[in-house]
């Protein structure tokens, strides 16, 4: 029988053959616990009986949604996360380093293989460097802080095969916008896409995070790449033989598949407000815009930082645009400070923030209000997300957020 990567990741974890719409319980290699859901998850390890954790080595405790705290009910988080922690010997907290999607796989915790749950509906990143991984609810959670173990349906695979080179200003946030766009919100509803082709093998690692974040906006299971010589060098570990197995066999079934050559993809936008509401750049440009959000577990790497710095350069962002620069972590903002990168955004005129999630989550400094418009370079332009419920989203690459510093506007031109 012929196996897809996630077939053949679940395989290995149960230690046999596994098909689409099997019924599996897996061991779980790590788990990820936000501060959105710590004192939900807490409450319900407690009335569930349990005394101890399964692992305190595998378990990761993250505050980012409420760091720093804009609600006085936010620091009840962080109280309950480290109570917990301390009783029961977590290893790995982090109270102010980043959002946790870039932790996990930055700090060197999850790796090509591994099976990791969440409790964030961005846990799919992980699929960046070929593990499976997904977001779940704070039920399932406390359950794997007992037994650390849970059931799961094998999911059938989607295949996109993406060939070719990217046109200038064409980044992986305008190929999974477009994806997403065809396949629309709930086209991938509890698969798993698998990414390959000539133009995902030239990708950074910090590329293909931009497109396994984005994976469950079409309501994917998971969205993975196969690992290879940049995955294990971003993971810090040898491309062995055991690495290289991590790969669909030829003749796989999948449930769908989608070509796309790389040379025909255009910039694209998601529109208010929904994210499958995909149009060309160029079909949409003079909309005026208030702010600009550069930052999030989709866009706020240094790669990303990069982009902007580059454009920016010597320019100031128009007089009426709020620009704010979110990184995604302590050490990407590290970096940026090193290389010269923050200089250039400060100089242009941006507001520097606390790593974390910030504005993409709507519970940190820069939510508008009615009629205000926004570029965000995050993974949702749902209503009320960064402000009132009339607050217009377009969600774009780092690139086009640039532009739309620069000009006041949506556009696709030189600026």
């Amino acid at each position: 029988m012929k196996h897809t990567l996630v077939e053949k990741i679940f395989a290995r974890n149960v230690g046999h053959e596994v098909k689409p719409g099997d019924i599996i319980t897996v061991n779980v290699d790590w788990c990820m616990v936000d501060d959105i859901m710590a004192k939900f998850c807490i409450h319900k390890f407690e009335e569930m009986g349990f005394t101890k954790v399964f692992d305190p080595d595998k378990i990761c405790l993250i505050y980012d949604h409420f760091v720093p705290a804009t609600q006085t009910d936010d620091t009840i988080a962080f109280h309950a996360g480290d109570a917990f922690a301390e009783k029961y010997g977590l290893t790995h907290v982090h109270r102010t380093d980043g959002i946790c999607h870039q932790l996990m796989t930055e700090a060197g915790y999850v790796k090509p293989g591994d099976i990791a749950f969440g409790t964030d509906s961005h846990t799919v990143t992980y699929g960046c460097v070929g593990a499976f991984s997904t977001g779940i609810g704070y039920t399932e959670m406390a359950s794997i802080l007992g037994t650390g173990q849970v059931w799961v349906r094998v999911p059938e695979s989607i295949k996109v095969v993406v060939d070719g080179v990217l046109p200038e200003n064409v980044t992986s946030k305008d190929v999974i916008l477009r994806i997403i766009g065809d396949l629309t919100a709930s086209g991938a509803t509890y698969q798993s896409i698998e990414f390959t082709g000539t133009t995902i093998d030239a990708m950074s690692v910090a590329s293909r995070m931009t497109m396994s974040n984005m994976a469950v906006e079409c309501g994917a299971k998971n969205g993975i790449f196969i690992p290879d010589e940049k995955t294990c060098e971003y993971c810090g570990i040898p491309y062995d033989d055991s690495i290289k197995e991590l790969r669909p066999d030829e003749g796989a079934t999948y449930s769908r598949v989608l070509h796309y050559q790389a040379e025909e993809l255009v910039p694209v936008m998601a529109c208010p407000s929904l994210v499958d509401n995909i149009h060309p750049v160029s079909e949409i440009k003079g909309v005026k815009v208030d702010e600009v959000f550069l930052g999030s577990c989709t866009n706020g790497r240094l790669e990303d930082l990069h982009m902007v710095a580059n454009m920016l350069k010597g320019k100031k962002k128009a007089p009426f645009v709020q620009f704010i620069v979110t990184p995604a972590s302590r050490e990407v903002y590290k970096a940026a400070m090193d290389d010269g990168t923050m200089e250039i955004l400060s100089n242009a005129g941006a507001i520097i923030t606390t790593p974390g999630c910030g504005l993409c989550c709507g519970r940190a400094g820069g939510v508008l209000t009615d009629g205000e418009v926004v570029i965000s370079t995050s993974n949702r332009n749902f209503l009320g997300r960064m402000g009132t419920s009339k607050v217009q989203i377009y969600l774009a690459s780092p690139i086009m957020a640039a532009k739309a510093v620069i000009a006041g506007e949506i556009t696709d031109e030189e600026v």
